[in-house]
């Protein structure tokens, strides 16, 4: 199996621990986009459902290090942009946007 290159880009209101939050994400494999906000990249070897699990709860437990106001999330495996997903405060996970 080929890698999956991978691009996640956030839009996060009043993040309040940027940097705690972006140490979570390289612990976990990610890299941080140099000059732009809340983009980062990584690649997978997994399968496209692992490596879109591996994404949601990877961020997910890097906003639960920290306060936010809002998150919103896109991302693109190979290149292939997937469904936009928002982070539910209810249910504290991401839900894809219907």
């Amino acid at each position: 199996m080929e890698n999956i290159e991978l691009i996640v880009i956030l839009e996060v209101e009043n993040l309040k621990d940027k940097e705690l939050f972006e140490k979570h994400l390289i612990k976990e494999g990610f890299q941080t986009v140099p000059q732009e906000e809340f983009v980062y990249t990584a690649s997978s070897s997994t399968t496209t459902f692992s490596t879109k699990a591996y994404i949601l709860e990877v961020f997910k437990k890097g906003l639960q290090k920290t306060e936010f106001d809002s998150c919103n999330m896109v991302f693109l495996l190979n290149e292939t942009p997937y469904p936009p997903y928002t982070y539910d405060k209810t249910t504290n996970d991401f839900e894809e946007v219907k």
